[in-house]
């Protein structure tokens, strides 16, 4: 597919201000952050309303991703979009990670997209937090899907496209749409969790790797009185094996040690030999939220409360 590279750039804090200069070395990056770069190939098949669209929401994915620990994971890296040829209703119908020396998020959008169709889709903000963990190689694929899963809600909480209480809802109905998925009901989330997309199991495995990251978070909160989060813990692992292709048992290996807790390791051993997604109900309720018929209610104050909004609440940068 042809792709030109696009040369306009903006500073993140004058998001649309005027663009940075030319480089003589190569393309401009579309935005720089304390020394990371982003870079956008559009394609030339797009009208010019709709390119101006996705160049803008791209600027705004990239302040997004922020949010998660505060820069971007890597020096550089890459968003390709296309239109996509078959019709549909979905913004954002496909989109895929691809990893190397400058990781690359392909992103095939509807031919003709408002910013606000695709600020609201979640398959943006799911793709974009590929990018927190280290390249997993190959297995334990609930655990890649289910840190993506776990932000792309919490990455729009944070980025002021949805509210704290959709954030909480979005994410009880996934936990249960999971639980709801009764064709590998009794298998071992391991045994499952390597060909979900082959096997029709992305729901089971998708939201079963996030109420395993969800639990971590707010363990680590609860333990460490707010100063540890599974922000930082990823942050950590981030700084040193970023560019790293590592297992997912030396991934949790390593966040034990480098965050000095026992935790990672313990809780995914537990969960990868789980047969199902445990219930949340004292989990949330742990975190201030009552659930009645089937809709979350967030109690405005306790402690519960307040370790919720730290888990929603934007990070200032």
């Amino acid at each position: 597919m042809r792709t030109r590279l696009l040369v306009v750039a903006i500073g993140l804090l004058s998001l649309f201000g005027a663009p940075l200069h030319a480089t003589p070395d190569g393309p401009e990056p579309l935005a720089e952050y304390r020394g990371s770069r982003l870079y956008l190939e559009l394609s030339p098949d797009y009208n010019a309303r709709t390119a101006a669209t996705v160049e803008r929401w791209v600027r705004f994915l990239g302040t997004a991703l922020l949010q998660a620990y505060g820069r971007w994971p890597r020096a550089a890296w890459r968003v390709s979009a296309a239109p996509a040829s078959a019709p549909g209703t979905d913004p954002l119908p496909w989109a895929l990670v691809h990893r190397g020396e400058v990781n690359t998020i392909e992103f095939y959008t509807a031919p003709r997209v408002s910013f606000e169709e695709l600020q609201r889709a979640w398959t943006g903000y799911h793709e974009a937090a590929h990018l927190l963990l280290p390249y997993r190689g190959w297995g334990d694929l609930w655990f890649s899907e289910g840190v993506a899963t776990y932000y792309q809600h919490i990455l729009q909480a944070r980025s002021g496209v949805i509210d704290e209480t959709t954030l909480w809802q979005y994410l009880y109905d996934g936990f249960r749409a999971g639980r709801a998925d009764e064709r590998w009901q009794g298998q071992a989330l391991a045994a499952i969790g390597s060909d979900a997309g082959g096997k029709g199991a992305d729901r089971r495995v998708y939201w079963h790797g996030a109420w395993f990251f969800l639990t971590l978070d707010v363990r680590l909160r609860r333990q460490s009185r707010g100063e540890l989060t599974l922000d930082t813990a990823l942050s950590r692992l981030n700084t040193c094996c970023g560019e790293a292709q590592m297992s997912v048992p030396e991934m949790v290996q390593r966040l034990d040690r480098i965050n000095d807790v026992v935790l990672f390791e313990s809780l995914y051993l537990r969960t990868r030999e789980s047969v199902a997604i445990p219930a949340t109900d004292s989990l949330f309720a742990s975190l201030g939220i009552d659930v009645v018929d089937g809709r979350v209610h967030l109690q405005e104050f306790g402690p519960g409360a307040t370790l919720r909004r730290g888990i929603s609440q934007a990070r200032a940068l």
